[in-house]
């Protein structure tokens, strides 16, 4: 059996939305909390919080937002396993020139995500001892950098020799393989390598194996920031437990500190500065043609992966 070929033509008569041609979208974790139903949602629904391509069309009163068909952009929002997307303006900026597509969305909702954790729901300072969890995964890649850029003392985890050199490349000071036989008790490791006073801030997007462990390496009047389910979600936490130590807790989401225009283009406008001047690196871990989804959510959700796994969109993938 053979189907005709057949076009039809894409309006945007939404306001405040663009249509955009995406050529690579982002593959994040939160993807798969959506996939098995661990964040609610519509079904059914495509899949992808972030792509690049160029605007193909407006949509009415999105003349404030400084965008026009042609543009290259990177956007936030959903349906971004797609070849097209009606996305909202309001989170759609033009892409530099001199960035690729593929390094864009490489780093931008992982980006954002690292800028935002790291000054707004902890402000790293100088000196600071931090604890970060998968750091060779997309977020975490990049918030080494930052957080050594900040000038912290970081403690980072990751699994296996090929994750823990790859972490030791930028400059992180102390890193734990959680795979290997010594580094399988991190907790004993933290407070080995703080002389048992603990961190000042635990950045924890892993979840349910870690999140003990993050209460007792967490230092007295530290801050948790658990900003991910890596391997499932924490069980409903007593608020007692936070009680000897005077511990304060962050539950962030990027989309709460990128809520206004403004503030979504100042993190995209540093984000931007950073990748310009060269203060950050981008790993990519691999880009899948689309009809290789399946496989590429099986890769990401094996804890295996280092850096960013990207989506081609382009038709001949």
């Amino acid at each position: 059996m053979s189907f005709p070929s057949t076009q039809k033509a894409i309006v945007v008569d939404k306001e405040g939305q663009v249509l955009v041609k995406n050529t690579v979208s982002g593959i994040n974790f939160i993807d798969t909390y959506f996939r098995t139903g661990l964040y609610p949602s519509s079904k059914p629904e495509v899949l992808g919080r972030e792509a690049a391509g160029q605007v193909v069309a407006l949509g009415p009163a999105t003349e404030r937002y400084n965008l026009k068909v042609g543009d290259r952009v990177v956007w936030l929002g959903n349906s971004g396993y797609a070849e097209y997307t009606a996305t909202p303006a309001a989170k759609t900026v033009k892409i530099p020139d001199g960035l690729s597509d593929e390094t864009t969305v490489a780093s931008f909702m992982s980006g954002l995500t690292a800028l935002t954790l790291t000054r707004e729901a902890y402000e790293v300072r100088s000196g600071d001892w931090v604890l970060l969890h998968a750091a060779a995964g997309a977020a975490g890649f990049l918030m080494s950098q930052m957080l050594k850029a900040a000038g912290a003392n970081v403690i980072a985890t990751a699994g296996g020799p090929e994750k823990t050199a790859v972490v030791r490349s930028l400059g992180v000071d102390h890193v734990i393989d959680y795979r290997s036989k010594d580094g399988g008790d991190w907790v004993k490791a933290v407070k080995e390598i703080t002389d048992g006073r603990g961190v000042d801030v635990v950045y924890d997007s892993v979840g349910k194996d870690t999140w003990e462990g993050a209460l007792d390496v967490v230092k007295r009047k530290g801050t948790i920031v658990w900003f991910g389910n890596a391997s499932g979600p924490i069980p409903p936490l007593p608020l007692n437990r936070l009680s000897p130590k005077c511990i304060k807790i962050a539950r962030p989401t990027l989309f709460g500190y990128i809520a206004t225009r403004e503030e979504f283009e100042y993190y995209s406008s540093e984000l931007f500065r950073l990748l310009a001047c060269g203060e950050l690196q981008v790993k990519i871990h691999n880009i899948y043609p689309l009809a290789e989804v399946q496989q590429a959510h099986r890769d990401l959700e094996s804890r295996r992966t280092i850096g960013k796994l990207l989506l081609s969109l382009s038709p001949d993938s």
